[in-house]
């Protein structure tokens, strides 16, 4: 093989890691986006239930099956949720980071300056 089919080979490979670095980051940029919206709407519903009297009648969706409930039974396990959201988002925003300074890792270590992004 001549060394220009190598370094062909070797350009091919490179590109194919960065992509592959690319659409992870993308992926979990993604999920990012999906726990903070499911995050925010439980922050919303809490605050709008918050205030009322613990007796009052409400609906939850459980499954896709609709229950009747009381605000305080809701309450607690709402919150429980909110905070579980809250963890796994600060879980993914770790792990970009890492997946990110990874990335600056390997750009560093073969030398690689992007042209387009």
């Amino acid at each position: 093989m001549s060394q220009q089919q190598i370094s062909a080979k070797k350009q091919q490979e490179l590109q194919t890691q960065y992509s592959n670095y690319k659409d992870t980051l993308q992926a979990i940029a993604q999920k990012i986006g999906d726990v903070e919206q499911e995050a925010e709407e439980h922050k919303l519903v809490l605050e709008t239930l918050t205030p009322l009297p613990a007796e009052r009648k409400c609906f939850r969706m459980i499954n896709g099956v609709l229950a009747e409930r009381t605000v305080s039974d809701v309450l607690p396990a709402l919150q429980t949720n909110a905070d579980g959201l809250k963890k796994v988002l600060d879980d993914l925003v770790k792990q970009y980071q890492a997946k990110q300074a990874d990335l600056e890792k390997w750009k560093k270590k073969n030398n690689i300056q992007v042209v387009q992004q």
